[in-house]
């Protein structure tokens, strides 16, 4: 961690807290937040020093986060080793989240209600069980489409829309 930084391991702590109640693995996260406060790439050796783990449980947690593409590998002139960095950028962050879980939770629950509507034994189920299917079906739909047009935004475009908020709520109540 950065010297003499309590602020850095308390985020860095707290990271990994969050990410544990998010079915995240908490070194996963740690690692993720010391790059992401980190002034510079770090390598594997640095991040199990200044985590105090296992450098096995460092080289396994850095896969996981290049897997959802939340770290990736860099090159220092002089130095052999691969050295590590995250995005900077919040937003960009947060885009690749939830990229990234959509794809891994939220699209194959889906696919899931497709195929039970559209399966043989649909039509013999319980009316009642049809009814709720298909709706859930329909706010899934809806909800995909909503973070797709939100995945796609613009940076800017996506501050000012979080911008809006309440006042949203407003103008739609008032319609």
């Amino acid at each position: 961690m950065a010297p003499d930084s309590g602020l850095t391991e308390r985020f860095v702590l707290h990271w990994g807290e969050m990410a544990a109640r998010w079915g995240v693995n908490r070194t996963v996260a740690q690692i993720h937040a010391l790059l992401y406060l980190s002034a510079r790439p770090l390598n594997a050796e640095e991040i199990a020093a200044a985590l105090r783990v296992a450098r096995s449980n460092v080289s396994t947690s850095l896969r996981e986060l290049q897997n959802w593409d939340l770290v990736k590998v860099v090159h220092l002139m002089g130095d052999r080793r691969d050295h590590y960095e995250t995005l900077q950028d919040p937003w960009e962050l947060l885009r690749v989240i939830v990229r990234e879980r959509k794809g891994r939770e939220f699209d194959p629950t889906l696919s899931f209600l497709q195929a039970c509507v559209d399966g043989a034994g649909f039509a013999a189920e319980d009316a009642g069980v049809q009814k709720r299917l298909r709706e859930m079906l329909a706010l899934m739909q809806s909800l995909s489409a909503v973070a797709d047009q939100v995945l796609g935004m613009e940076n800017p475009a996506l501050r000012k829309l979080v911008k809006l908020g309440a006042r949203v709520q407003a103008l739609l109540k008032a319609a």
